[in-house]
């Protein structure tokens, strides 16, 4: 009989074909090799509902919050990449078992992943038969079929999962990401303290109280500064996240500024609309009250934090109401980060950032009236650290909480206006009713996905400065002459200069140290290994590949020099096709060293090594903390197609192949104009033998164009 790696009941989650969604109580079970559900705790010669095969091919997706009868289950959807259409979706009730079976599920793709890749083979799928490993006999429907392969795919590439939620939407700028994550929990003095953009400007309630130091010239007088509220609670971050997405009467126990909420539309499991009555006492006689309608986006980081964030927008079906004045929510959201228990209780760093524009006359005229309403927001932080203190319903996992749709009876809102009328009572009294509906279809047998629509796819303290001696058999021997080098987009060393590139300082990035497999120190990256040389900017109908072939660029004019280029070429996607080109030259390739390793290895190697790491220097501070500078390994993030010349690697990065980055980037693309970014790309080290790490190359980029990119001509030179 087969080991069961994990086995437990969880939520069968599907959507039927007129739209409405169903949830089963099913029993999976998880093998090295197979997973399976069942109506009840198998028997050793029960049949499974269905079964799907586990090998290094799998991917598990984060579908994110679900509502289904006004109760959010958390969604994970589990498929062979050959086969998308063969797939099980799963859900949970708290996040918690959500988590842990995404884990257990990753842990045995990763267990394939490295026998394959160790055995030098390439992924075989595995037939399961009748009786296999465990007794129990599979149905025929449960076969997998095996498409066969596309003869163009001779390079097999390491298998991505999708492991976080979509992207925010364009609306939404993500003000939370910060420094590498892996020193985020070490290094209190990362860029949300920084003195250069934030003071501090009072303490209250425990919390500190930042306000951003920058001046905005494109928003309105009335619009406040950002000001943030920084403080810790003694709870996990899962705990935490459930409250602050919670909009049903537990919210009044700790968010003094709540009124009522709901739900206006349900976007994506990451993403929804939602309708909130603000709750601000003061002078209520004079004072109009307020209300929002805004878009929420959260996210779980691979450190175990959460992103929540907010902006406002309009919607047909949220509309004004009488006797309401319409605030408009300009950023804002919660910041939910892991810190080192103490005394054995788990540690939670919340941060609440609020920019908001309260709108009429109070907010023009007097400066206290909005004071008063943002402390009063942002005490939200002190609410939750003292919910958690006086409750003793800890240990136990909590369901996700209920979101009230507003087009329910309790809550009457539409876009002719009319009055709005919701009482905790009420709220409550739906929750209740929708628990006994919840798994009315328990029972039922439609657990086949012929039946379910396919949803879219959619170190250590770094006080002191550590110098490492460099691998000297790698640097490069001689000066290049960039002269005979050009790209479309111009080279300009000008600090304000437009539309233009130049190489960036490596010292701006951090990267692993000689001694990091021992002391996880990182330390500034020093010099490149490669010259950027030139920079392409392009567009196209369609997405532009293999871009080295074009005649008389940059990686052809080196090849005539005797010079070996990496390309990178990232794509990005849209009604438009949009590519920048960087071409890194070198004269050549020290023998044996990480960088020839990667250029000659296969793409298994080198998707599992690509690294880049981002900076946003230049820009408004919510668009600075979106991007933030985490590592992230492309090659497990996106698809990366590697084309191997005689004198070049290009590495074609499609953006677009993963929700995450794609939505990213169209929150960037968005803004371009005003941003100055930097990527550094760089080939990550394991190895003590690789250490330090170098960078393939560094570019800053400033103010690009959209309408400076030119149709290239792709014939082969």
């Amino acid at each position: 009989m087969s080991k069961v790696v994990y086995e437990g009941w969880m939520v069968r989650y599907g959507r039927r074909k007129i739209g409405r969604s169903y949830i089963h109580m099913r029993y999976f079970v998880l093998e090295p090799r197979l997973m399976a559900y069942y109506k009840k705790k198998p028997q050793d010669s029960q049949v499974p509902i269905k079964t799907m095969l586990i090998d290094g091919n799998c991917r598990v997706e984060d579908r994110g919050l679900k509502t289904h009868h006004g109760h959010m289950v958390y969604v994970l959807s589990v498929y062979n990449k050959k086969e998308k259409h063969h797939r099980i979706t799963m859900a949970a009730f708290n996040i918690q078992e959500a988590l842990m079976w995404k884990e257990k599920i990753e842990s045995v793709i990763d267990q394939h992943q490295e026998s394959q890749v160790l055995n030098g083979q390439q992924y075989v799928a595995f037939e399961y038969k009748s009786g296999m490993d465990n007794g129990r006999t599979a149905s025929s429907s449960d076969y997998e079929s095996h498409a066969p392969e596309d003869e163009d795919d001779s390079r097999r590439r390491l298998v991505r999962r999708t492991t976080i939620g979509n992207g925010p939407p364009p609306s939404v700028l993500d003000w939370t990401k910060e420094f590498d994550a892996e020193l985020a929990n070490q290094n209190s003095d990362n860029q949300a303290f920084s003195r250069k953009h934030w003071r501090l400007l009072q303490c209250q309630n425990g919390l500190r109280i930042f306000e951003e130091l920058l001046e905005v010239d494109y928003l309105p007088r009335s619009c406040s500064r950002a000001m943030k509220a920084v403080g810790v609670v003694e709870a996990t971050c899962e705990e935490v996240f459930e409250l602050v997405m919670s909009m049903d009467g537990t919210r009044y126990e700790w968010d003094c500024s709540f009124q009522y909420g709901s739900l206006v539309e349900e976007v994506d499991g990451h993403t929804a609309v939602l309708y909130r009555r603000l709750l601000l006492d003061w002078f209520p006689m004079v004072v109009w009250p307020r209300d929002l309608c805004y878009v929420r986006y959260w996210r779980r980081n691979d450190d175990g934090s959460y992103v929540v964030l907010f902006r406002s927008r309009e919607h047909d079906n949220c509309g004004p109401q009488p006797g309401c004045v319409r605030a408009h929510l300009e950023s804002g959201g919660y910041n939910i980060a892991p810190l080192k228990p103490r005394n054995g209780r788990p540690r939670t760093q919340v941060q609440h950032l609020i920019q908001i524009d309260l709108k009429g006359w109070g907010a023009g005229y007097l400066p206290a009236f909005q004071q008063h309403c943002l402390l009063q927001m942002l005490n939200s932080v002190a609410g939750l650290r003292e919910w958690f203190s006086q409750t003793d319903e800890r240990g136990v996992h909590t369901r996700i909480p209920v979101m009230v749709n507003m087009a329910s009876s309790s809550l009457s809102l539409s876009k002719s206006g009319r009055s709005l009328h919701q009482s905790a009572f009420s709220v409550d009294q739906t929750n209740a009713a929708n628990r006994n509906s919840v798994l009315m279809d328990e029972d039922s047998d439609d657990d086949d996905d012929e039946f379910q629509i396919a949803e879219s796819e959619k170190e250590g303290e770094t006080s002191k400065i550590e110098t490492d001696v460099k691998k000297t058999e790698e640097e490069p021997a001689h000066k290049i002459d960039l002269s005979c080098f050009s790209g479309n987009l111009k080279r300009n060393e000008n600090e304000n200069a437009r539309n233009c590139w130049r190489t960036s300082d490596g010292n701006n990035f951090k990267v692993r140290s000689k001694n990091f497999c021992d002391d996880k120190r990182k330390i500034p990256a020093g010099k490149h290994l490669m010259d950027l040389v030139a920079v392409d900017w392009f567009k196209d109908s369609k997405r532009i590949d293999h871009v080295a072939r074009r005649k008389g660029c940059a990686a052809q004019v080196a090849a005539e020099k005797g010079l070996f280029s990496m390309v990178v070429n990232v794509q990005v996607p849209g009604s438009t096709h949009y590519s920048m080109v960087f071409y890194f030259v070198t004269k050549e390739l020290v023998p044996g060293s990480l960088l020839q390793r990667f250029v000659d290895g296969d793409d298994e190697f080198r998707n599992s090594r690509l690294k880049l790491i981002p900076l946003v220097p230049k820009g408004s501070w919510i668009v600075r903390q979106s991007v933030g500078s985490t590592p992230c390994l492309l090659g497990k993030a996106v698809d990366c197609n590697y084309i191997r010349g005689p004198t070049y690697l290009e590495i074609d990065v499609d953006i677009g192949s993963s929700t995450v980055a794609n939505g990213v980037l169209g929150l960037v693309i968005g803004v371009i104009t005003s941003l100055v970014v930097e990527m550094a790309f760089l080939v990550q080290a394991n190895a003590p033998e690789e250490l330090p790490e170098r960078l393939i190359g560094a570019v800053r980029v400033s103010h690009i164009e959209l309408s400076s990119a030119i149709v290239p001509n792709l014939e082969s030179g």
